[in-house]
C-alpha cells in the first residue's frame, strides 16, 4: 500500500516536471523555435485548433520561422492567430508560407521572460508540494486505519520527503539553466 502511494506520488511529480519543461520551451530565448507556438490556437472552421496540427515549421535562420499550412485556406486564420499572440511577431504571407521574423530580445524583455520563468518554476514547486501533502495524508490514513505499522508509515514519509526534494531540486536546476539561457546575449 505504501509503495503504491509513493509510486503514484512520484508519477505525478514527474508529470509536474514535464509540464514545466513544456512551459519553459514556450518561453522565448534568442532562437526562434516551433515549441514557442505550441499554445497558439487557430480558429479552424469554427474550432480552436493548435497551430502544430495545421502546419509544418522550418527555421532557416535563428530569428526566422517559416510556417507552411497544410490547408492554404487556413492561412488568413493562422496569420490572425499569430498577430493576436503575445510574441511581438508580425507575420507576412507570400501565398505559400507565412514568414515570421522575431525581433531581437531587449534587456527589458529578457528580464520579463526571466520573471515568467520564475513564476512557472514556483508553480511547479507548489504542485509538487501539493502532491506530497496529498500522499502524506494517504500515508497517515493507512497508519490510522491499521493497514500498516507506524514504522512503515515513517519509512514511507521519509521516502516521500526524499522524492519531493529530488523533484524540487530538479525544478531549481531547470530554472537556473533557463535563466542563463535567457540572460545570455
Amino acid at each position: 500500500m505504501i509503495d503504491e502511494t509513493l509510486f503514484e506520488a512520484e508519477e505525478k511529480m514527474e508529470k509536474a516536471i514535464d509540464v514545466l519543461r513544456e512551459d519553459f520551451a514556450g518561453i522565448r530565448t534568442g532562437r526562434v523555435q516551433p515549441a514557442m507556438f505550441a499554445k497558439v490556437l487557430v480558429d479552424y472552421y469554427g474550432a480552436p485548433t493548435p497551430l502544430q496540427q495545421l502546419a509544418s515549421f522550418a527555421t532557416p535562420e535563428a530569428r526566422v520561422l517559416l510556417i507552411s499550412p497544410f490547408d492554404k485556406g487556413s492561412m488568413h486564420n493562422i496569420e490572425k492567430a499569430l498577430r493576436d499572440s503575445d510574441f511581438g511577431a508580425n507575420p507576412s504571407n507570400d501565398g505559400n508560407v507565412i514568414r515570421i521574423v522575431v525581433p531581437e530580445l531587449t534587456q527589458e524583455r529578457r528580464k520579463e521572460y526571466t520573471k515568467i520563468a520564475h513564476r512557472k518554476a514556483e508553480d511547479a514547486k507548489v504542485s509538487i508540494r501539493n502532491i506530497r501533502r496529498h500522499a502524506m495524508q494517504e500515508l497517515d490514513k493507512l497508519v490510522k486505519d491499521g493497514e500498516v505499522g507506524e514504522d512503515e508509515g515513517k519509512r514511507g514519509e521519509k521516502e516521500l520527503e526524499s522524492a519531493t526534494k529530488k523533484y524540487v531540486d530538479q525544478v531549481d536546476v531547470m530554472l537556473k539553466h533557463k535563466e542563463a539561457e535567457l540572460l545570455e546575449v
